[in-house]
């Protein structure tokens, strides 16, 4: 199907396809088991010798469908669904990675992921390096080792906006014989496909725009088919050698291009059980059904409020690649030409404290942990997600102490904007 739809289709109609009788709309699989016939049957299923269904912790009809539907919406050969966006994370770095080895991330990512990988991953034995994403080459390149399997980058980062430059991350990535992984939860599929620029492996946090309600909190990794595993061997033998607790099978040559994704499910997600729930890929699902209607307005209504707050003279700064004068404009041009998100940051003059009133004043926008669903909602990273951080490890970070994260809705651009005009006035 991914061929011949365009995404507006793909997101209607991709992953499931109903037979005579069968119903119109993805069912439910609310079903932990699934009945078999003969013993022998399920014993196929247990040794990958057989595609199908015995239990939902590995797979599920529900989430396949809708995992489906992601990998052709981003051009991919596969995915998998999981619990959180920081779940997918995490799978998509350790399902190449193991204790002793290393892998080079993008500095300017989400805060909780930069926790998972700094803090939680080294426990585990996995070192990670920071680089600044708009270094050149070289110095990028200097921070890999013999033991590199990775590098990682999000499409915008969140909170701070700024757009990965995918061919030079790619180009690096390839020149070391390890994956570029892209983390495109802000741009989504609409607005960005990371495989078409040489990314390897996309994550996602459904969480965000794909279910777009704030209903179900979940994760994707998809999996492009483009990485030549074997061609690098030495580096992947998870991928590349026997594994035993599958009585010696090879991933890379019993599942060609689906190995990075079979081993994912059949070995991480067998041993670590980070599923998604069916109730929560079927709203999952809904959510997809609309991502390209909802996006074009999320973006329309976020350059509209980025505009205004730049002529507002009591606002500090503002960020949004939408801009024409942003410092991201011209990467946004070229990898989201349609438009990038409807995430702006802003600063206010008078810092911090003014900051704070003004979201204490808001009516419409609501002050929620959360970014990118329907509703306009607001967050102030200083006080709420990073409140451990001093003033200098903010910065460090590249987190302004008076940064504003404003996530722009889907209801009318004039409403949005004359709730901040009164909050700004109060």
């Amino acid at each position: 199907m991914a061929k011949q739809f365009k995404p507006e289709t793909l997101c209607v109609q991709a992953g499931w396809t109903p037979k005579k009788g069968e119903p119109r709309v993805l069912p439910i699989y609310q079903s932990t088991t699934f009945k078999y016939e003969t013993s022998e049957q399920m014993a196929r299923l247990f040794d990958l010798e057989e595609n199908g269904y015995f239990y939902t912790r590995l797979q599920n009809p529900t989430n396949d469908a809708v995992a489906a539907k992601i990998a052709a919406l981003e051009g991919g050969v596969a995915a998998m669904l999981t619990s959180s966006g920081q779940s997918a994370n995490f799978y998509a770095i350790f399902n190449i990675c193991q204790a002793g080895d290393h892998f080079v991330c993008s500095s300017t990512i989400y805060g909780g992921t930069f926790n998972l990988f700094g803090v939680t991953m080294k426990k585990l034995g996995i070192d990670v390096t920071f680089v600044n994403p708009d270094a050149p080459e070289e110095e990028i390149s200097a921070a890999f080792r013999p033991n590199t399997k990775a590098l990682f980058g999000e499409t915008i980062s969140n909170p701070t906006l700024e757009v990965l430059d995918i061919e030079k991350f790619a180009r690096i990535a390839h020149s070391h014989g390890v994956p570029l992984i892209v983390d495109n939860t802000f741009p989504t599929p609409i607005n960005c496909r990371p495989f078409e620029w040489g990314a390897d492996i996309v994550v996602h946090s459904t969480t965000k725009y794909m279910d777009g309600h704030a209903t179900s909190v979940g994760g994707a990794i998809v999996d492009s088919g483009n990485f030549n595993w074997d061609a690098y061997a030495d580096k992947f033998p998870g991928l590349c050698t026997p594994d035993e607790s599958y009585h010696g099978l090879t991933y890379t040559k019993a599942f060609g291009k689906m190995a990075y994704i079979t081993k994912a499910t059949a070995q991480l997600m067998r041993d670590l059980g980070s599923i998604q729930s069916p109730q929560n890929a079927f709203l999952l699902n809904i959510g997809l059904e609309t991502l390209h209607l909802r996006m074009p307005q999320h973006c329309k209504n976020a350059q509209a409020v980025a505009e205004y707050l730049s002529k507002n003279d009591k606002v500090a700064w503002v960020n949004y690649c939408g801009l024409p004068g942003d410092k991201y404009h011209e990467l946004a041009q070229k990898y989201m030409p349609n438009g990038s998100c409807g995430v702006v940051t802003f600063g206010l003059k008078g810092g911090r404290e003014v900051s704070i009133k003004f979201m204490d004043s808001l009516k419409l926008a609501a002050i929620v942990t959360h970014v990118a669903d329907a509703r306009t909602c607001v967050l102030h990273p200083a006080s709420h997600t990073h409140r451990q951080l001093s003033d200098e490890q903010l910065m460090k970070a590249g987190i302004r102490p008076d940064l504003i994260r404003f996530s722009v809705g889907i209801e009318n651009a004039d409403d949005i904007i004359a709730d901040i005009e009164q909050a700004l006035n109060a």
